[in-house]
Order: C-alpha cells, then structure tokens, then sequence
C-alpha cells in the first residue's frame, strides 16, 4: 500500500533545518496542513533534511512551495545522515501569488533520509509548505 512517507504521523521528522522562524517552523513541513509552512531567513542556499527512521522507496515527491527558483533533493541510505547522493535538481516556474505545487515522479528513490536544498529563490524570502513522498516502506534491508 502507497503511503504519505513524509508525515510526522508516520514518524517522520526534520532533524535539520538552515532557518527557523518561531512562527513557522521546519516541522510544519510535514505536519499535514496546507496552512502551515516552513521559511527560509534570507540568505541561499537554505535546506532542511528529513529522517524516515526507516527505509523507504519513493516513487513521487510533491513539494509545495512559495518563491523557489532552484530546488535540490539529496538522498542516503546510511543509518545516519550522511553519504548524500544528488538525486533530482529542479528549476521551478514563478507562480505569482500561488504555491508552486511541483510533482515529480522518482527513480531509485531508495532513501532514510532526504535532504532537501533551496539554492536560489525569486525572492529575499521563501517557503516550503508541505513534502509528501508517496511510496513503501522496504522491509529490514540489513
């Protein structure tokens, strides 16, 4: 069964994040809500990473996001966040007043962990309101 990997219900959680800003903190990117949101504090890049504390297969990522130029997702597999492999590099159209809403289907989206990086935006300021990755968990692959 497909699963939302990225949701705090499922235990997921952002370990790391560049910027935090009391009212919208990294951990209202997995949270569920449209209305909440991550912000970045200015300078870029920006990143965040997220832990599965598992192993997952990605098969889609959908990131909603606000004023992001250049998006890069890195992957592991290790037990701890290291050892990042670039996995997907993203040039993401300007949307005047709306999310940016970017789906893109994966390949090899073996991961435990994400590491998500804001290289440019079209703005002082951006936001990512909410990652989903929909795939499987990978049965013990030790």
């Amino acid at each position: 069964m497909k699963t939302d990997l990225c949701l705090s219900s499922e235990g997921t959680e952002v370990i790391l994040a560049t910027s935090s800003d009391e009212k919208h903190p990294p951990e209202n990117i997995i949270d569920g809500n449209a209305e909440t949101f991550w912000t970045t504090t200015g300078m870029f890049p920006q990143e965040f990473v997220i832990c599965f504390h598992k192993h997952v297969k990605i098969e889609k990522l959908i990131i909603q996001s606000y004023l992001v130029r250049t998006l890069r997702v890195e992957k592991s597999t290790s037990k701890e966040p290291v050892g990042f492999q670039q996995w997907i590099e993203k040039d993401l159209v300007h949307t005047e007043g709306q999310l940016q809403n970017e789906e893109i289907t994966a390949h090899d989206g073996h991961a435990t962990y994400l590491r998500v990086i804001i290289q440019s935006a079209f703005d002082h300021f951006a936001s990512v309101h909410s990652i989903s990755a929909e795939g499987t968990v990978v049965l013990n692959s030790s």
